[in-house]
């Protein structure tokens, strides 16, 4: 699952930044490996949020699936960069997006309009009673997908999305790619193309 500790999880953005640097002076490949791996796991995981954009302060798992849910600026700010790094590392896009996701939602959410920004946002938020529960907000139910979404987009979001009756965390689902966009896409009999372009539009 990547990372470098046990359960619970923290991205510490400074040791994968360190590796990264380190093959640049020594030559060995495994080390930009290594964080890689780690950063596709995070973006894949729970721990990222994919919806609203940016990270989740750390994973209670090892497999990043479900986060205390506080977004904390100085691990987005950090993960920015760490990513970028990784971009510049690699050559592979993916990690310049991701990047540029993290940065669009430190602008939208974690900005003020006089130009400061907030340090984080709380883990918990109201549930439809009133009373606060962590990570209300993040998680969801087939039923809600639908109500927001329609049957159609509901169905191919709780696909990719791994949001099933159950779900994995408290009777809900926190949202992550439980398989790769491409095996996704082969089970739901689309091109990736065709999937993405359906992911953009939800």
């Amino acid at each position: 699952w990547g990372g470098f500790s046990r359960a619970p999880k923290f991205p510490t953005p400074s040791v994968p930044r360190l590796l990264l640097r380190a093959e640049r002076h020594t030559g060995e490949p495994t080390a930009t490996a290594a964080v890689l791996h780690t950063l596709s796991a995070m973006h894949a995981g729970g721990i990222h949020d994919h919806v609203g954009g940016g990270f989740a302060r750390y994973s209670t798992d090892e497999r990043w699936l479900v986060p205390h849910f506080e977004k904390m600026l100085y691990d987005n700010a950090q993960l920015a960069s760490l990513y970028l790094e990784a971009w510049q590392a690699s050559g592979d896009a993916h990690y310049r997006d991701v990047a540029l996701d993290v940065l669009a939602y430190l602008q939208r959410e974690m900005t003020h309009e006089g130009g400061a920004f907030y340090s984080a946002t709380d883990a918990d938020s109201p549930t439809p009673t009133g009373e606060s529960e962590e990570g209300w907000f993040f998680t969801w139910t087939p039923d809600e997908l639908v109500e927001v979404l329609g049957e159609e987009r509901a169905a191919l979001a709780a696909a990719v999305y791994g949001v099933a009756p159950g779900g994995n965390f408290e009777g809900r689902s926190v949202l992550h790619l439980p398989r790769p966009l491409a095996d996704a896409a082969q089970a739901l009999d689309l091109s990736e193309d065709a999937l993405a372009l359906a992911l953009a539009g939800i």
